[in-house]
């Protein structure tokens, strides 16, 4: 059961209370202290699923606790984002940028009740490119964000980060309708 993919799926739910501490009333050290292990947590991310197929060491255990690692930590620091000030004393998402995080953390409730749905009646949803695509500009645009705070003196940094979050979101919207067609074809 514990095995190392596993143990580093765990790594990625306990980094999560300590990503929020350090965003709480954030320092530019905080913001750098908080990018690195954003970082670390994003490596743990690809090497548990490399690993677990690597090793032949697949489990039901890495495969529930996987998606919810990902969810609490993306979750959690885009809703830190939204409530913690820069140096500045802006939040670092908002205005009209609060709409893709709404987006994206909406389209994470929907699909999770999705897949639980799906579940109970044995179907699966395979992960599309496209999903891979969507993580990928949400990774980039959470650590972006994080990384901003730390370096204020390039604010295109920031711009990235923001940049990231509209494709990110605009992906959320697109995958997250091909999820829910086919839990729509076994509705009643």
């Amino acid at each position: 059961m514990l095995t190392l993919p596993n143990l580093l799926t765990l790594s990625r739910i306990l980094a999560v209370p300590i990503l929020v501490f350090l965003l709480w009333q954030p320092s530019w050290w905080d913001y750098g202290i908080t990018f690195v292990l954003y970082c670390l947590v994003g490596i743990t991310d690809y090497f548990d699923g490399y690993l677990a197929r690597a090793q032949g060491a697949v489990s039901r255990l890495g495969q529930f606790l996987d998606p919810i690692a990902d969810k609490i930590m993306v979750v959690a620091v885009l809703a830190m984002l939204i409530s913690t000030r820069q140096p500045d004393s802006a939040p670092v998402i908002h205005g009209i940028h609060i709409v893709p995080a709404i987006v994206i953390l909406l389209r994470e409730i929907a699909v999770s009740g999705l897949r639980e749905f799906l579940a109970g009646l044995r179907v699966s949803v395979p992960v599309s490119q496209l999903a891979k695509w969507k993580t990928t500009f949400q990774l980039v645009a959470l650590g972006a964000l994080i990384l901003s705070g730390a370096v204020p003196q390039w604010p295109w940094v920031h711009d990235v980060g923001l940049v990231s979050l509209w494709a990110a979101a605009a992906l959320t919207l697109v995958t997250g309708w091909d999820y829910l067609r086919v839990g729509l074809k076994h509705m009643d």
